[in-house]
């Protein structure tokens, strides 16, 4: 028994120097080991630190000066949930860089300076459901980056540089319940862009360069409950481009366009309001930049006068058209009422003309 008390000390000490190199922590990091969490955020890093305790389950690295990840950059921490990446100078993702992270459900890459995305930035990613590149520098979105998530719910490209979005962008992402493309310079969207996202609840495209709304571009987004389209460029309407939409109910958000208000206008949203299932929660707030004459009126309270005056020239026309009609009988009858009377005379003068013969 003496032996055991004394020996327990040192089995102490053995099992707390095995546990610290079972679980080392970088000394530019912060580990708290029964979080499984790591932080080395704000630490001046530009390279990623190794060594990670092999039970991470997250991992803070935001607000360094990292601007490369390489291949295999997570083979340490192949357990990691959460990656935070956030608000570095990463410019480079090479192909395959997160595959080793196939137990990663939340990626955050927002305010970097990312350009492209190669074939092979998804590799590895098949559990992911949130992925964040707000505020990085993308020109364009294919559907070839995003191949390999399969799980993903929720995709922010906001604040980049967006012009083109291809066919089938995002093809591959069936669960998707979110995409927010709001502050980009998208100036178009064709048919096909958003085909699969069958489950798609909400789409963000505030703040682009939106002119025209194509027929059939929203029809397959069955479950949108969320359509935001303020701050764009839209000046009319195609109103078959929202009846295309086969939702149960979507609120959709229009203020902030440079509305052409006119006659058309008015018909497009008296129709819209008709549709019970399309819900126009900003209408109020929808302003005029043309005519001149209206420029800053809100839309609500001038809607009914916008085909005032087309009603007018109407009647006008209409009026003027009878009027016409009705004096070329009257000038056709009176000529023929004179050309009968100068018969009349003629005949009568002749007749008396044979009776004294």
């Amino acid at each position: 028994m003496h032996w055991l008390l004394l020996s327990l000390p040192l089995a102490l000490r053995v099992h707390s120097v095995s546990s610290v190199t079972s679980f080392p922590c970088p000394a530019t990091c912060t580990c708290h080991l029964e979080l499984k969490l790591a932080t080395c955020a704000g630490r001046n890093l530009t390279s990623l630190p190794t060594a990670f305790p092999p039970n991470l389950e997250h991992l803070n690295l935001s607000f360094n000066q990292l601007s490369l990840i390489q291949n295999q950059a997570f083979r340490s921490t192949r357990r990691l949930h959460s990656l935070l990446l956030n608000d570095n100078q990463i410019s480079i993702v090479a192909d395959g860089a997160f595959s080793p992270l196939e137990a990663l459900v939340k990626l955050d890459l927002s305010r970097n300076r990312i350009s492209t995305l190669s074939e092979g930035f998804s590799l590895g990613l098949g559990t992911l459901r949130e992925l964040s590149l707000a505020e990085n520098q993308l020109t364009g979105v294919n559907g070839s980056c995003f191949l390999h998530m399969d799980s993903l719910q929720k995709l922010n490209l906001s604040h980049n540089a967006i012009r083109l979005v291809k066919i089938r962008a995002f093809g591959s992402l069936s669960t998707l319940r979110r995409v927010h493309l709001d502050w980009n310079k998208i100036p178009f969207l064709s048919n096909g862009v958003f085909s699969m996202l069958r489950n798609l609840e909400e789409l963000g495209l505030k703040g682009n360069a939106i002119h025209r709304l194509e027929v059939g571009v929203f029809s397959p987004l069955t479950s949108l409950t969320v359509l935001d389209l303020a701050y764009n460029d839209l000046k009319a309407l195609d109103f078959k481009a929202f009846l295309s939409l086969n939702s149960h109910s979507t609120h959709i958000w229009l203020a902030g366009n440079p509305w052409t208000c006119d006659c058309d206008l008015q018909r497009v949203f008296r129709k819209l309001h008709s549709v019970q299932r399309l819900l126009l929660d900003d209408y109020a707030n929808l302003t005029c930049a043309e005519p001149e004459q209206l420029h800053g009126e809100s839309l609500s309270e001038v809607d009914t006068q916008l085909c005032f005056a087309e009603t007018v020239t109407v009647l006008i026309i209409t009026v003027t058209v009878l009027i016409t009609v009705v004096a070329a009988i009257v000038m056709a009858e009176k000529k023929r009422k004179k050309t009968d009377k100068g018969k009349h005379w003629t005949e009568v003068s002749d007749m008396s003309y044979d009776s004294q013969n």
